[in-house]
């Protein structure tokens, strides 16, 4: 067990925001398409919550030309770029399943007027200093090694333009000793 928990970790996400039900939320996918990628952003309702570790869920509601659109979203996947919080509704409920039964206005959470909108993010795991070191210390070596590639291209780039500017050289000492042959040739 302690492999599988070791192994989740490692795909945690550092720090989520802190968004809570009933809160209007933004949510900023990366969508691929072919070889292209692009940002889709996603507005509505915070609907339900579903913790779970690294398999926590939330579930963000919208209407969209006059179509109740639900979408669930994984907490810690890399695809999603960034969560905003809009506004923050005033609900008191866990699951906002009623909504799906409302229209309009109807359909909205009340705000929460005096609610601070820039709440802190979760820091799920912190960083080890050793670990950020030695990280720092792999991309320092990995850029030495790329800088002594270009280096060595450079170098193998020059000694190909100076052989081609020596063939250059000899095809044209080579021709005008080709015409001389070929007009004594003629004569």
């Amino acid at each position: 067990m302690d492999i599988i928990n070791s192994i989740e970790h490692e795909q945690l996400k550092s720090s989520i925001p802190h968004i809570k039900i009933g809160d209007t939320v933004r949510v900023h996918q990366r969508i691929k398409e072919g070889n292209r990628q692009r940002i889709q952003v996603f507005e509505g309702i915070v609907i339900k919550e579903q913790n779970g570790g690294l398999n926590s869920t939330f579930t963000v509601r919208r209407i969209s030309y006059g179509v109740g659109v639900e979408k669930t979203f994984l907490m810690h996947s890399p695809l999603i770029e960034k969560i905003e919080v809009i506004r923050v509704g005033k609900v008191r409920r866990a699951k906002l399943y009623y909504l799906r039964d409302r229209v309009g206005k109807a359909a909205k959470t009340r705000e929460n007027i005096g609610a601070n909108l820039h709440r802190e993010d979760i820091i799920i795991k912190e960083e080890v200093p050793g670990e950020s070191e030695e990280a720092e210390n792999a991309e320092n070596t990995q850029d030495i090694a790329t800088e002594a590639d270009v280096k060595a291209a450079e170098v193998v780039e020059n000694e190909e333009v100076k052989e081609a500017e020596a063939a250059e050289e000899v095809k044209a000492e080579e021709a005008p000793k080709a015409e001389e042959d070929k007009k004594e040739d003629a004569e």
